[in-house]
């Protein structure tokens, strides 16, 4: 008998196609990072990677103070203190006392963080676009869908290891 209490109750995991996606996944991020290096569109390098996911979860989600924001990306507080000074300093993001908690502030984009933000998600949103110019409507869906259930495993995951 397994010690593992789900090993009895799901289908044995084929190795293989584990294998396959592992690769994919890490060639997927390879080729990403080389991919937005290599783009001579200047919206693709006005933001950092950290700072473009900071602003884009701020864009999304509202002000936040740094360890909702911390927890949400799955990254240690002082990570993202040291991510979130750099965009005050880049005039990016301002902070407020925390109306909760006196002793922390809620970290809220500016303007010029959002203009940034939407800069880079409007160059990538092109290239990603150039790029599944021949994929179907369904497959680029598929896509999206499945990166989505993939990425909330992962965050899944993190938090049960917290």
């Amino acid at each position: 008998m397994s010690d593992d209490p789900h090993r009895d109750t799901e289908p044995a995991l084929d190795e293989a196609t584990l294998g396959r996606i592992e690769t994919e996944v890490a060639l997927l991020m390879r080729f990403g990072e080389a991919t937005r290096r290599a783009t001579d569109t200047a919206e693709h390098r006005v933001l950092d990677r950290a700072a473009y996911v900071i602003l884009r979860h701020l864009d999304a989600a509202g002000p936040q103070n740094v360890s909702v924001l911390a927890a949400r990306l799955n990254l240690d507080g002082s990570t993202v203190t040291r991510q979130v000074t750099a965009l005050q300093r880049d005039g990016l993001i301002t902070r407020t006392p925390d109306p909760s908690d006196g002793r922390g502030t809620v970290i809220s984009p500016t303007t010029a963080g959002l203009h940034r933000m939407a800069a880079v998600r409007a160059a990538r949103t092109r290239l990603y676009g150039d790029m599944l110019a021949d994929w179907t409507t369904a497959d680029r869906d598929d896509l999206a869908r499945l990166l989505n259930r993939l990425n909330q495993a992962l965050v899944d995951r993190n938090r049960r290891r917290s």
